[in-house]
């Protein structure tokens, strides 16, 4: 009898790999209709009716578009004709462009990061400090009931004293400049625990008037599956890491992303390295940081986006889960 590739069966084979094991929670939403007491993804909060909201202060980073003058349309457009031109000469060359266009290109662009070519217009991204605070939406609400492994995902870390219910809300908005962020572009992040036990009457949310159509999760109600979650070749020593490929093509699965860390809406476990090397997520106290929970792209019932269709991963200090989180997207 052939047993199943799983995380497992390769530690049962292969016991070095349990040193660096993680325990993980899929939480594997699906597009539904939860109420404020079903765990859920952008679903309704248990939110006591007397406490506030909470509300984003910071300076939003949004788009702002300039129209060229009929003059410096005009110039691109020729700098254009005359690129092309060299094209059709030349395919091998390719679209190449003199040095003095080139200088008159930035010129018109001024630091603008895209330009319109329908439109004429300069698209150049600016920090937005105008307008009301933008009350943050619900991201996941998760009991502990439903959390097969714990609300925390390290085991000496426990969750805090009398509270079950862990939510997660986040501002609708990008953001390039949170403080204690860096390399960071996107929504800004804040955790919550209680009792749900106290929570009486519940808060009517009041609804942002300035949101991104990618940071709004649809409701959607979870089935949360526990795993052990391995790291990939970034944080494996390289020869235990063969091995682990190795084992995993004799049995016909991918070690990344199939045995090593898995893809998903996941509490816990270990973060995936896919479009960069490793990024060392260090806490202000000087903690490596451990992943908590991974927002994912990938599924059609929250229809939430993160970068370019990818993972926004929130860290906590292992040392003292009240130090500020730490976001990062691949």
């Amino acid at each position: 009898m052939t047993v199943p590739a799983s995380v497992e069966s390769l530690m049962a084979d292969v016991p070095a790999f349990a040193a660096h094991a993680r325990p993980a929670t899929l939480l594997r939403p699906e597009a539904g209709d939860p109420g404020v007491r079903d765990s859920s993804v952008g679903g309704p909060l248990l939110w006591p009716e007397d406490e506030p909201w909470p509300v984003c202060r910071g300076p939003h980073v949004v788009q702002v578009r300039e129209k060229l003058s009929d003059e410096d349309r005009e110039t691109w457009q020729r700098i254009d004709r005359e690129m092309r031109e060299r094209h059709r000469r030349d395919p091998d060359r390719g679209y190449e462009i003199t040095h003095e266009d080139a200088l008159t290109q930035t010129r018109i662009m001024d630091g603008a990061s895209a330009l319109d070519m329908i439109a004429w217009e300069r698209m150049r991204w600016v920090q937005d400090t105008s307008g009301p605070a933008v009350p943050m939406v619900p991201v996941l609400q998760l009991y502990a009931a439903d959390a097969p492994g714990g609300l925390r995902p390290e085991a000496l870390d426990p969750l805090p004293a009398g509270t079950d219910l862990l939510q997660v809300l986040w501002c609708p908005n990008d953001h390039s400049e949170l403080p204690g962020q860096s390399d960071y572009w996107g929504p800004a992040v804040e955790v919550r625990y209680r009792s749900s036990s106290t929570v009486g009457a519940v808060l009517d949310p009041p609804r942002p008037e300035r949101a991104d159509d990618a940071y709004l999760p649809r409701p959607c109600t979870v089935a949360p599956q526990p795993i052990v979650d391995l790291p990939d070749a970034d944080e494996l020593p390289e020869a235990l890491y063969e091995e682990g490929c190795a084992w995993a093509e004799a049995r016909g699965v991918e070690f990344e992303r199939t045995l090593s860390c898995r893809p998903d809406w996941k509490l816990g476990g270990w973060p995936s390295w896919h479009l960069t090397d490793l990024v060392p997520i260090d806490c202000s106290c000087g903690a490596r940081m451990r992943l908590f929970l991974t927002v994912d792209s990938g599924h059609d019932g929250p229809a939430v986006r993160v970068g370019r269709f990818g993972e926004l991963r929130v860290f906590t200090c292992p040392t003292d889960p009240s130090h500020p989180l730490r976001l990062n997207i691949q």
